[in-house]
């Protein structure tokens, strides 16, 4: 069997994979790439601008910014420890992220990836990790079972007489006989056994014809422009195999891109002989060459699958979208149809190598924000006056009276749910409790200064942001065993200082924050069923649970448990600072709080998907 498979789609870009008697790998070319279909593919990357603007755009929106480990509530910290470790040193001069940014690009450009696998010498654990240039690669014969158990590598296919190709073993976790093996894998290609093809394999002729356009243009630039001729011999009529070697001369001479701007010149001993050369006039020239230009672009951005040509940095006759929202829902579009695809496909080929290192703790990518939105509308809105919105609008600035009137509009709608429940719910704590522990709620205690606690109560203003409740009962209040000891227990909206965080803080947050209130449990489960902060439950939901989620997805605030004491119910005396007692010495005394659910005491920016139902 000479051939494998043979793919003739009648362009002179379609793949051609065939066996060849004498050698022992694949042959992956086309007509006029022999065995070079990688090798293609990049010059095609290299002669096309747009072309080349998709894939670079892509594959580092496939990178992303960073690989990180997704935190678990039952992780095991040495395995914990020991991909954090694999995650910098993927290899003795790489991060993996940074054989990973590699890994993208092949995959974005070629359809396919490899990477070198080294195992130690007890062939118990892979040790390293490097990526392999797909161009470089070539797929050995198939064993009697249609499997690759053997890969060739050549630094130049073009002359594999200078560089003999080698071979080296499939990765295979069921023999690992061999401590080097290559791991060469990709996306689903129809019709294709032993390679894989890029996505916008259909858009290859219109990425060679923008190559041609700029060869065509670049040429007429460099030898002076003209147009097509009409050439008429006068010194008789010649032989017909005459005429075909004169037609060819003249065709190759002077026909094609590369040959455009070139001049002819003949020598003649009667002027009567002379050829005579009429130029050919192209009707819209320039109109022809720009409608191919669009057709062109926009046929190369329909084989990628792109929805914004702006989010490749392409321009458009519209120039910038001036609706970021719009943008960011392309951007959004892109991420989820496209490139989480790539995604998923190499985490899973990163989940079969840490499951063999026994480090299989879920990996996800950190996703970049789309470059070219920097605010969306309603950032705008809050941090821009009406004036400043107008002015870079183009619009002239409104009068004094106009002011005034959106002034007293916005002043009217300044009572929100969010803070008609603060003033109803939200707590001061008078003078005659001290605050004596405070406490993550899953159990986790942190120390801090009572005296200095008690001080920033005593001196904060609070009366303009609610109406203090202190002494209403809530459901985790006590008291000690001899009940001559009261506790308070209340909980405080608190930012989890150890995360980074990009961009303005949403106004629910910001709203609990600067209130500075403290409340009970079953207040803020209340809060719950009150459109507090629309639009961030399920699916959009106005409401949803705000004592386990907070202020929604990628919340970076969590819930802190505060336990306040006096020595009796209506005592005025403070608690000296030497006989504050902690949380455990309250236990010790009898006082029991009720037990919170973790969730309550994590931000849901290190809960699973931060904090939303699907990954993001």
């Amino acid at each position: 069997m000479d051939k494998i498979l043979s793919i003739n789609l009648e362009t002179s870009t379609a793949p051609i994979v065939q066996e060849v008697r004498g050698r022992d790998y694949i042959e992956y070319g086309t007509e006029d790439w022999k065995n070079l279909y990688p090798q293609f593919l990049i010059d095609l990357y290299y002669s096309s601008s747009t072309h080349a603007a998709i894939i670079n755009q892509t594959a580092e929106i496939i990178a992303g910014e960073d690989l990180v480990c997704e935190e678990e509530d039952a992780i095991n910290l040495e395995t914990y420890v020991k991909l954090k470790k694999f995650l910098r040193h993927a290899n003795s001069n790489e991060s993996l992220h940074q054989v990973i940014k590699k890994v993208a690009f092949d995959f974005k450009l070629q359809g396919a990836y490899a990477l070198h696998i080294v195992w130690n010498r007890e062939r118990t654990e892979i040790v390293e990790l490097y990526h392999v240039p797909v161009e470089r690669v070539r797929a050995g014969r198939p064993n009697e079972l249609g499997k690759i158990d053997t890969y060739f590598i050549s630094a130049d296919w073009g002359n594999t007489r200078t560089n003999k190709p080698y071979p080296i073993t499939a990765f295979n976790v069921n023999d690992r006989t061999s401590g080097s093996q290559l791991l060469y894998t990709g996306a689903y290609s129809p019709n294709m056994d032993v390679y894989h093809t890029p996505d916008y394999i259909a858009g290859c002729n219109w990425a060679l014809v923008d190559q041609r356009v700029a060869e065509f243009h670049l040429n007429n630039i460099e030898n002076g422009f003209s147009g097509s001729y009409f050439i008429s011999f006068a010194n008789g009529v010649p032989t017909q195999e005459e005429r075909r070697q004169i037609e060819q001369s003249l065709t190759d001479k002077f026909v094609g891109a590369a040959n455009s701007g070139k001049f002819i010149l003949t020598f003649s001993d009667d002027k009567t002989r002379t050829p005579e050369i009429t130029p050919i006039s192209v009707s819209d020239a320039d109109k022809q060459y720009l409608a191919l230009q669009e057709l062109l672009v926009s046929n190369i951005c329909a084989a990628h699958r792109i929805t914004s040509k702006t989010l490749m940095g392409i321009d458009t006759s519209n120039g910038f979208s001036s609706n970021a929202d719009e943008l960011i829902n392309a951007a959004n579009f892109y991420q989820n149809t496209v490139v989480r695809g790539f995604q998923l496909n190499i985490l899973n080929t990163l989940q079969t190598i840490f499951s063999v290192n026994n480090i299989d703790l879920p990996v996800e990518f950190v996703q970049l924000k789309p470059i070219t939105v920097q605010f969306d509308s309603k950032t705008i809105r809050e941090v821009m006056t009406i004036d400043e919105i107008r002015s870079d609008l183009g619009l002239e600035p409104l009068g004094d009276e106009d002011t005034v009137e959106q002034d007293v509009k916005l002043a009217k709608t300044e009572a929100t749910e969010l803070e008609k429940f603060i003033e109803e719910f939200g707590e001061d704590i008078p003078e005659d409790w001290e605050l004596i522990d405070e406490e993550i709620v899953d159990g986790e205690h942190q120390d801090f200064n009572y005296e200095a606690e008690l001080n920033s109560y005593n001196k904060t203003e609070l009366a303009s942001t609610g109406t203090a409740r202190p002494n209403a009962r809530s459901e985790q209040d006590g008291t000690n065993k001899s009940d001559n000891d009261f506790y308070k227990v209340r909980y405080v909206y608190t930012k989890d200082n150890f995360l980074s965080q990009e961009g303005s803080t949403r106004d629910f947050c910001n709203i609990m924050m600067s209130a500075r209130k403290v409340y009970r449990k079953e207040d803020i489960i209340q809060m719950g069923s009150r459109a507090v902060n629309a639009g961030w439950g399920p699916r959009g939901a106005a409401t949803y649970s705000i004592w386990l989620y907070k202020g929604g997805g990628n919340c970076h605030h969590f819930w802190l448990r505060q336990i306040y004491k006096t020595s009796s119910r209506g005592a005025k005396s403070n608690i000296k600072p030497s006989e504050a007692i902690s949380y455990t010495k309250a236990l010790s005394e009898g006082f029991t709080a009720e037990r919170n659910d973790k969730l309550v005491a994590k931000p849901p920016k290190r809960m699973k998907n931060n904090g939303f139902l699907k990954p993001r």
